[in-house]
C-alpha cells in the first residue's frame, strides 16, 4: 500500500492568496462626507410597536433603518436576595445577535455589552418610581438584531426600554426618549450612523423626559468642545420633543387595538 504524500500535521494554506487590504488615512473623512439622504438635524425614520412579546410583562420593537432592537420587561418580581430594600432594584441587560454586525460576535457578553447596558440603565432609572417597590426587581433585556452604530443602540434602547415599561404597566414619571449626535469640526449631525460615527471627532447621546422638561441622562465620547456639546445637547433636545410624541402615540394605538 502506498504511503500517502499528505501531510497531517503541517497547516495547508489556500491555493490561492491576496493582497492585504489596509484602512485608508481618508477612509474618516470619506465615512462623514458621505451621501446623507435626510438633513443635518434630521433623525432615522422610527416604527416603534410595544407589546409583540406575549410572555413578557412588557414589551416593545424599534426599527431605525439598520438599526433594530427588540425588548423584553419582566417584573417587578420579588427579589431573590434575602436582604430588605425599600427601593425596587432596575437590572438591564444587553445582547447583541451573533449576525448583527458586520463582523460575527461571540455570543458570549463582552464589555460592549455592559457599555451600552449600563448606558441605557442610568438612562432609564431616575424615570422609574423605584421607591413603589420595595424589595423587587425589574428585568430589562434588549437584544440587538442588526447594528448600525452604538450610538443609535444606545438611543433606540432608552425609547425601546421606556416604551417596553410603560407597555408593562409600571409607574413612571415619564418617557424616556433618546438622541444621539456626532461632531466633526464646527459641523454637527444628529443620530450619526456607524460610519459617520467613526469619523466624527466625537459623540453625544442625550436621554430625556420631554414632559417633564428633564434631563435623565448625557452620554459623550471623543473630543467636544464645550461650546459643541451644549449645541447638541440643545438640537437632540428638540428631537427628543418629537420622539416622545411617537412614543405616545405608538402606546395609544397599542392599547386601542387590544381594547
Amino acid at each position: 500500500m502506498a504511503q500517502s504524500t499528505f501531510d497531517r500535521r503541517r497547516v495547508n494554506g489556500p491555493e490561492e492568496s491576496f493582497s492585504p487590504v489596509f484602512d485608508d488615512e481618508d477612509d474618516g473623512e470619506l465615512g462623514w462626507m458621505m451621501k446623507r439622504s435626510r438633513g443635518l438635524a434630521d433623525i432615522r425614520p422610527i416604527f416603534l410597536q410595544p407589546g409583540l412579546v406575549s410572555q413578557a410583562n412588557g414589551s416593545a420593537y424599534i426599527e431605525t433603518e439598520k438599526t433594530k432592537l427588540a425588548c423584553a420587561v419582566y417584573g417587578p418580581r420579588q427579589s431573590k436576595t434575602t436582604t430588605y430594600s425599600e427601593r425596587g432594584r432596575l437590572n438591564v441587560e444587553v445582547k447583541f445577535a451573533p449576525f448583527s454586525c458586520v463582523k460575527r460576535r461571540s455570543p458570549l457578553r463582552d464589555a460592549e455589552d455592559r457599555a451600552v447596558a449600563t448606558a441605557v440603565h442610568q438612562s432609564i432609572v431616575s424615570s422609574i418610581c423605584l421607591e413603589l417597590f420595595p424589595k423587587s426587581t425589574i428585568d430589562v433585556f434588549i437584544v440587538v438584531i442588526e447594528n448600525d452604530g452604538i450610538e443609535g443602540c444606545i438611543a433606540s434602547g432608552s425609547i425601546a426600554a421606556s416604551t417596553a415599561l410603560a407597555d408593562a404597566g409600571i409607574e413612571m414619571l415619564g418617557l424616556v426618549a433618546s438622541c444621539s449626535a456626532g461632531v466633526r469640526g464646527d459641523e454637527i449631525r444628529l443620530d450619526p450612523v456607524e460610519k459617520e460615527a467613526a469619523a466624527a471627532d466625537g459623540t453625544v447621546i442625550l436621554a430625556c423626559m420631554p414632559a417633564l422638561s428633564s434631563i435623565t441622562n448625557v452620554y459623550q465620547s471623543g473630543r467636544v468642545s464645550v461650546q459643541s456639546a451644549l449645541k447638541c445637547m440643545e438640537l437632540c433636545h428638540d428631537r427628543c420633543v418629537d420622539v416622545h410624541a411617537v412614543m405616545a402615540q405608538s402606546l395609544l394605538s397599542s392599547r386601542t387595538s387590544v381594547a
